[in-house]
């Protein structure tokens, strides 16, 4: 009886094995398939994917001189300087990466992981953050504000000519 129980034992774990095989050979072809189409899917056209990394912030009279927009959905800052100019902010702290929220109160933006402050252009007022808040272009067609999410630049300080000016 200890025989036929072997037996029994090894036929079970040899049928456990081949099932367990043959379902990784189907998992494999099955992600074999579909690595093969997503390969010979078209791409989107360039059109579709630019208008997805721009957001129309609206007109430029709905933003007062002196003002900061939040735009959540594209993760920037629309600031609106004294002299008319615009800014679009990244909303990502330069030190570590953390949201950097608007803090009307102390007209700055403070960030709330390890206390860096920015005045309304994005330049550093308080450290550790090494450099001033990134920007997003900017373009103003007919009136209306446009923000290119693709399209950041990485800056030291704020200068002048980094103002999108409606004029």
């Amino acid at each position: 009886m200890p025989e036929e129980l072997k037996n029994l034992k090894d036929k079970s774990r040899r049928s456990f094995l081949s099932k367990l095989w043959l379902l990784l050979g189907v998992a494999l072809l099955v992600e074999l398939i579909w690595v093969l189409v997503s390969f010979l899917r078209p791409r989107k056209p360039k059109a579709e994917t630019d208008a997805q990394n721009t957001i129309i912030a609206g007109p430029i009279d709905r933003f007062e001189p002196g003002s900061v927009t939040a735009f959540p959905q594209g993760k920037f800052y629309l600031a609106r300087l004294e002299g008319g100019g615009f800014l679009a902010l990244s909303r990502v702290c330069t030190h570590l990466g953390c949201t950097v929220p608007w803090v009307p109160d102390q007209n700055r933006f403070i960030c709330p992981c390890h206390a860096s402050s920015f005045d309304i252009t994005g330049n550093v007022i308080n450290p550790p953050a090494p450099r001033a808040l990134d920007l997003f272009q900017i373009e103003i067609e007919n009136n209306i504000v446009k923000v290119f999410l693709d399209r950041t630049v990485k800056r030291k300080r704020y200068r002048d000519d980094q103002v999108t000016k409606p004029f």
